[in-house]
């Protein structure tokens, strides 16, 4: 069964939308068409947050609402959602929202240009948490840019927002039957067309096998945190697009005894906290992959799939000992992540294949597990180059040690003559400063504007003697792999 029109609630109202183009942002449907001119365009390609709103969709009992990117989202994937921008915060007697209030008192708006993007995000923090710390605050705004007040009004605005409202008494939320009565959830894919174009949303993985089958050519879409981009930055137009938003079984992270699954469209925000149990760097390292923003729309799968050598999570996962399974039609295999990228721009994936799961190991025996990005801003940078090791000695000694870099080659790879100069030695500096020189034969980097060939060869073998200074003089590394460390 297919259903040709969009459906969501924008505010409090329901939007209906057939004849649509598959690719129309957000931004540009907001500003264009419904003339709701409260969200910005800075960047146009998730950076700035200025275009950030309010989506709310049904996650078990409650409507959970989380601050996204305009900019970079494509209209129809708000399907099944609720939409809250600036200008619905403003109270029924004109009056302002307790967020809004907060940045007046604390003057936290000068020229004003990224004032509602700030607005929705720390509207996002309201509604999720009930007492952030100092952390949490910088971290939910790390998403939006301000070049005229030094942040520290918005900063005094977060806490400011808690003394002027009742989170629990928001008039904006929906609960989860209010949310049903107006949105309904189907099962039905959503297939919608303009100009020859087309927009398929299964609700189901095996709608999506059959989808994939019969329109082998078709871009596949979930965060669209770097898709996207192709479209505000490139300008390239996809004749069929297929979303796997609207699929409860990809989003799913579950555990076994010994495994954690991860659906292949589960976003960071739903993944990071199981992987942050078992591998505590895993989770720092997530964080810094983008703001909230970013986090709440990209996916892990999305990350592997489209095979960037400089993707942040493939290098984790690898050392990890990760696998991919792939579903093509009713078939599937499955795979190490290390195989899955075979060349720059080429990876193991057929036509007509999406990563249905990501199987994740739980750590073993006494390994220790460390990852490290390098970025010229701290936060919502992308890497110059990104590291993981995994190590476990036994009585001083290496048993096994894994090591994999992003931003180093075509794609994410081990190096592997630097593994082999390490295994059966002891865990001392000679051998580490060893391993270091084999390290430099592992890889053939290209200098580009986010770092040169040297830069990053040197950087390399450095991180690989950050991994041992960390864990220095330990004959068991399971006493020192369980803090998250902030890396440079």
């Amino acid at each position: 069964m297919t259903r040709s029109t969009v459906r969501f609630l924008l505010g409090d109202r329901l939007q209906e939308i057939g004849e649509i183009d598959p690719t129309m942002t957000l931004l540009d449907w907001l500003r264009l068409e419904k003339r709701m001119n409260g969200s910005k365009e800075g960047c146009a390609e998730g950076d700035c947050g200025a275009c950030t709103v309010a989506v709310g969709r049904l996650d078990g009992d409650r409507v959970r609402y989380e601050a996204i990117n305009a900019c970079i989202r494509f209209l129809p994937t708000l399907d099944g959602c609720h939409l809250l921008t600036v200008e619905h915060l403003r109270r029924a007697d004109g009056g302002l929202h307790p967020v809004q209030q907060a940045m007046v008192d604390c003057h936290g708006s000068q020229c004003g240009f990224c004032t509602p993007g700030f607005v929705m995000s720390l509207f996002a923090l309201y509604l999720n948490e009930a007492s952030p710390d100092e952390g949490l605050i910088r971290d939910a705004l790390a998403g939006n840019l301000c070049r005229c007040t030094g942040y520290a009004p918005i900063l005094a605005a977060a806490r400011r927002m808690y003394e002027l409202g009742d989170r629990g008494a928001d008039r904006l939320v929906m609960t989860a039957e209010e949310f049903r009565q107006r949105l309904p959830p189907t099962t039905e894919t959503l297939a919608v067309e303009k100009h020859g174009r087309r927009f398929i949303a299964p609700a189901t993985t095996d709608a999506l096998a059959e989808a994939l089958i019969e329109h082998r050519e078709a871009t596949l879409v979930s965060g669209a945190t770097d898709v996207g981009l192709w479209v505000t930055k490139a300008l390239r137009r996809f004749g069929t697009t297929i979303y796997l938003g609207r699929i409860a079984e990809l989003q799913t992270v579950a555990e076994t005894e010994d495994t954690l699954r991860i659906g292949g469209g589960a976003t960071f925000t739903d993944a990071a906290p199981a992987l942050e149990r078992f591998y505590p760097d895993f989770g720092e390292l997530i964080r810094r992959i983008g703001g909230f923003q970013v986090r709440n729309a990209g996916t892990i799968g999305g990350n592997i799939g489209n095979g960037s050598p400089i993707g942040d999570t493939p290098p984790a996962l690898i050392v990890i000992g990760a696998m991919l399974t792939l579903r093509r039609g009713s078939e599937r295999r499955t795979l190490p992540i290390e195989d899955y990228f075979i060349a720059y721009g080429k990876q193991d994936r057929r036509p007509g294949e999406f990563i249905e799961t990501i199987s994740v190991p739980k750590p073993t025996g006494n390994a220790v597990f460390r990852s490290y990005k390098i970025s010229k801003r701290f936060d919502q940078d992308i890497s110059a180059l990104c590291g993981a090791f995994l190590a476990e000695l036994r009585d001083g000694v290496v048993v096994r040690i894994r090591i994999a870099f992003g931003g180093m080659a075509g794609t994410p790879l081990r190096a592997r003559r630097a593994e082999a100069a390490l295994v059966g030695k002891g865990w001392a500096r000679e051998n580490i400063t060893a391993a270091m020189e084999a390290l430099r034969g592992d890889y053939e980097p290209l200098t580009d504007w986010r770092a040169s060939a040297d830069y990053r060869r040197t950087v390399a073998a450095n991180l690989l003697m950050k991994f041992y200074l960390e864990t220095a003089g330990a004959t068991d590394l399971r006493l020192v792999g369980q803090g998250k460390v902030a890396h440079a």
